[in-house]
C-alpha cells in the first residue's frame, strides 16, 4: 500500500487528509473521521486497515494539524470545532478526492466525535452511498429525517455518553421515517473499537463490528 497527504481548501482555510491507497484496489473509497483526539496514529492505522481490504481510504484533518494529549484538551478542541466547519471540511475532502482519484461514491465512517460527524454528513452531503458511525451523537430530527443511505450505527450498551436514551431516539426516528438504519449494539464501553486504549477496547466486539462495516461498504459502494 501507499500513503500520501492530500491538501485541500475549506471555508476556514487549508487542511490536509491522510490517504491510504491499496495495492489492489476494489474501486471503492471510504472517508474516515477522527475521534476527538484529532487525526492521530490510531485513525491513520484504521485508514490503512481499509486499504488492506482494498479500499482507498481518506481521513480528513478536521483540527488542521492539532492533536490533543489528554481528555480535557480533546474536549476543548471538539467544542471549539463548529459543526458547520466540520461538515464543510468533509465536503471539501470528498470534492478533492473526487477530483484527484476519480471516485464518485463514498462510504463514511467515524468514531466518537467522528461518529457524530459521519452520521450528520450522511444526512447532508451528496456523494455518500453508505455510512457506519460508531458511538456518535444523533442529529436533530430535522436533519436525521433526510438520511437516505444504508447506515449501520454501532454502539455499546455500557456507553455513558452515547447511552441507551440516545440510541433509543435514533431507533425511534428510524421507525418514524423508515430510515435505512441498522442499530448494532455490543455489550461494550464507549470507544471499544480503539485498540490503543486497553481500558475500553473490546477485541471481540471490535472484530465483529469491523466485519459488518467492511461488508456494508463492499456491498453498497
Amino acid at each position: 500500500m501507499a500513503t500520501e497527504t492530500l491538501s485541500f481548501n475549506t471555508a476556514n482555510g487549508e487542511t490536509t487528509a491522510y490517504v491510504a491507497i491499496p495495492e489492489a484496489s476494489n474501486g471503492k473509497a471510504v472517508i474516515v473521521i477522527q475521534e476527538w483526539w484529532g487525526l492521530n496514529e490510531h485513525i491513520k492505522d484504521i485508514t490503512r486497515r481499509y486499504a488492506d481490504e482494498g479500499f482507498t481510504a481518506i481521513a480528513p484533518d478536521l483540527y488542521r494539524g492539532k492533536l490533543a494529549t489528554d481528555p480535557q484538551e480533546a474536549g476543548a478542541m471538539m467544542q471549539a470545532l463548529e459543526v458547520e466547519d466540520g461538515i464543510d471540511t468533509i465536503k471539501n475532502a470528498i470534492d478533492a478526492v473526487r477530483e484527484k482519484y476519480g471516485f464518485e461514491h463514498f462510504g463514511i465512517t467515524g468514531f466518537c466525535m467522528g461518529g457524530t460527524y459521519s452520521l450528520r454528513a450522511a444526512c447532508l452531503l451528496e456523494g455518500l452511498s453508505a455510512a457506519a458511525p460508531f458511538y456518535g451523537d444523533i442529529p436533530e430530527e430535522e436533519v436525521l429525517k433526510n438520511l437516505t443511505v444504508p447506515t449501520i450505527f454501532v454502539s455499546g450498551t455500557k456507553d455513558q455518553w452515547i447511552n441507551a436514551e440516545k440510541v433509543g431516539y435514533l431507533e425511534e426516528m428510524t421507525s418514524k421515517y423508515e430510515l435505512p438504519v441498522t442499530s448494532v449494539k455490543y455489550e461494550a464501553d464507549h470507544a471499544f473499537f480503539n485498540n490503543t486504549r486497553p481500558e475500553v477496547y473490546d477485541e471481540t466486539a471490535a472484530k465483529d463490528a469491523w466485519a459488518l462495516v467492511v461488508g456494508l461498504f463492499n456491498d453498497k459502494l
